[in-house]
């Protein structure tokens, strides 16, 4: 089984009477255990793929297929389905509910997601958060939040996690600490894609593509 597979992504937007073109021809395949980090300058279109990778958006073209399941173009139920129990998604806006604390976020995101995955006991206490299990998001750290993120994405159990830019408001310290994690904790049969700008980010993957002007180069 393929963790994920997209092919032929086109995604076109329009500003006034023009028409952009935000990915054009973009395919990508992540095999099992694999981690593969997307770079590119603003604008190049990674945000994009990754909404379309992960189903939150639909291509104009072409489509995404999650554990051998089609994601693209299905009504937004089965979508958010399929979102629940295969991908686990990393924003740098952390994903946490701000008035659940640390550990209720991460116990609701595993009632949503797959079972035979980690125990949120155990994800909290690997991912050094035991000492603010009952925080609110509000009080935690940069470093904290991005661990906090990282355990909800990952408490569902999922096939493919998929990060935006997971270092972005931490220091270099902190970089490596989540970079080391995200290597412990990832999908061992599954698959990870990182969008960053972080050149330390980039190389700890197994491997680098870069999107330019929305093209895979």
């Amino acid at each position: 089984m393929t963790p994920l597979e997209a092919r032929g992504l086109h995604r076109f937007y329009r500003r006034g009477d023009t028409e952009i073109a935000a990915l054009r021809d973009v395919s990508l395949t992540c095999a099992a255990g694999e981690s593969t980090a997307v770079t590119g300058p603003s604008g190049s279109g990674k945000s994009t793929l990754l909404s379309l990778l992960a189903g939150l958006d639909d291509p104009d073209g072409g489509a995404v297929h999650v554990a051998g399941h089609r994601l693209s173009h299905r009504g937004p139920a089965a979508a958010a389905r399929l979102r629940a129990s295969h991908i686990g998604v990393l924003t740098q806006a952390s994903g946490l509910f701000g008035h659940l604390s640390v550990e209720e976020n991460v116990v609701l995101a595993a009632s949503l997601g797959r079972t035979g995955g980690p125990a949120p006991a155990d994800l909290i206490d690997g991912l050094g958060l035991t000492t603010v299990r009952r925080s609110l998001p509000r009080t935690l750290s940069g470093g904290e939040t991005a661990r906090a993120g990282l355990a909800v994405a990952l408490a569902g159990s999922p096939t493919v996690l998929l990060a935006d830019e997971p270092t972005a408001e931490v220091s270099r310290d902190e970089e490596t600490t989540i970079l080391d994690l995200l290597d412990a904790w990832r999908p061992r049969d599954g698959a990870a894609v990182i969008v960053t700008h972080s050149p330390a980010v980039a190389t700890h993957a197994d491997r680098i593509l870069h999107l330019v002007d929305g093209r895979l180069t």
